[in-house]
C-alpha cells in the first residue's frame, strides 16, 4: 500500500504533464524545445574538447558531417561550444530564480500576513531595490568583479535585482489570502505567523511561483547576454552571450562566418520564447478558472 502511495504523485505529474502538452500548443513547444536543449547540455559530458581552449580545431570551417555547426575563428567546434553555452546559461539562470523565489516569498509572505510595521519596512526595503537602476550598477559590478566572476557569483548578483518584483506580487496576494475564513479560523485555533504563512497560504501562490521562477530564469539569461555583448561577463566562460560576443569581436557576420554568430542568436530567442510559452502555460493550467472553463468545454 505504501509503494502506491509513492508511486501517485510521480503517475499524477505526468498525467498533468500529458494533459499539458495534449492541450496548450504553446506549452508543448516550450518543453518539447527545452527537453532538446537539456540534451544538449547532457552531450557536453562527452565533449572531445576543452570548452575554454582555443586552436583545438581547423578556424572558419562552415558545418559538415564532422563539425555540424562548423568552427570559428579562434579553433573551436561551434556545436561542442554550443553544448556548454546553454548548461552554463541554464545554471546562471537557475542561481538566479531560486535566490530571487526564496528571497521574495518569504518577504511577500511576511509583509502581507503581518502587516502594519512589519509590512512598511518590508516593503520600503522591497521598493529601494526596485527602484535602482539595475542595469547601471550590473555593469558597474561586473566591470569591477569580471576577473572573479563566474556563473554562481554573476546569478548571486542578479538575484539583488530580481527578488524585489516577486516579493511585492506575492503580498498583493497575500493581502487578499489574510481576509479569507479560513485565515481567520487559522489564527484562533493558535497557530503562528510562519505556521499561517506557510501551511496555509503558500500552497494559493505556488503557481504563481513556478511561472516566476521561469520569468526570472529568462530576465537573467537576457541580463547576461547584455552585460556579455559590452564585454562585462565571464568571457572565458563559454555561454550564450560570450559566443555572441566572440562572434561580434572577430566581425563573423561581416567575414561570412554566418554559422557563428547565428547560432548563438538563434538559440537565445528560441530559448526566450520557449520559457515564456511554459511559463505561461503553467499559469494558465494552475490557474483555478482556467480549470473550470476547461473541464466545462470537455463536458
Amino acid at each position: 500500500m505504501s509503494e502506491k502511495r509513492r508511486e501517485n504523485p510521480i503517475k499524477a505529474f505526468f498525467v498533468i504533464l500529458k494533459d499539458m502538452i495534449k492541450y496548450n500548443k504553446g506549452f508543448a513547444f516550450g518543453f518539447i524545445f527545452l527537453v532538446i536543449a537539456l540534451g544538449l547540455t547532457l552531450m557536453s559530458i562527452f565533449s572531445p574538447y576543452n570548452p575554454k581552449s582555443w586552436n583545438v580545431v581547423p578556424k572558419d570551417l562552415p558545418p559538415s558531417f564532422k563539425h555540424p555547426l562548423g568552427t570559428n575563428s579562434v579553433g573551436q567546434d561551434v556545436f561542442w561550444l554550443l553544448t556548454f553555452a546553454i548548461g552554463n546559461s541554464f545554471l546562471l539562470g537557475c542561481v538566479t530564480a531560486i535566490i530571487a523565489s526564496i528571497v521574495g516569498t518569504i518577504v511577500g509572505l511576511i509583509a502581507g500576513y503581518k502587516g502594519g510595521i512589519a509590512d512598511r519596512i518590508l516593503m520600503s526595503l522591497n521598493d529601494t531595490f526596485i527602484v535602482l537602476p539595475s542595469l547601471p550598477i550590473l555593469i558597474f559590478l561586473a566591470f569591477s568583479l569580471r576577473e572573479n566572476l563566474n556563473m554562481v557569483t554573476m546569478g548571486m548578483i542578479l538575484s539583488i535585482f530580481s527578488w524585489p518584483w516577486g516579493g511585492r506580487q506575492i503580498r498583493a496576494m497575500v493581502l487578499s489570502l489574510r481576509e479569507r475564513e479560513f485565515t481567520y479560523t487559522a489564527d484562533s485555533s493558535g497557530m503562528g505567523t510562519f505556521s499561517i504563512v506557510f501551511k496555509e497560504h503558500f500552497p494559493f501562490i505556488i503557481p504563481w511561483i513556478m511561472a516566476n521562477f521561469i520569468n526570472t530564469i529568462l530576465w537573467s539569461i537576457g541580463m547576461e547576454v547584455t552585460l556579455a555583448v559590452f564585454g562585462l561577463s565571464s568571457l572565458e566562460t563559454p555561454t550564450i552571450g560570450t559566443m555572441i560576443y566572440w562572434s561580434t569581436q572577430y566581425q563573423a557576420l561581416f567575414r561570412g562566418i554566418w554559422w557563428w554568430v547565428l547560432t548563438p542568436v538563434i538559440l537565445a530567442i528560441l530559448l526566450f520564447v520557449s520559457l515564456f510559452f511554459v511559463s505561461s502555460g503553467i499559469t494558465e493550467f494552475l490557474d483555478p478558472r482556467t480549470r473550470l472553463q476547461r473541464i466545462k468545454a470537455r463536458g
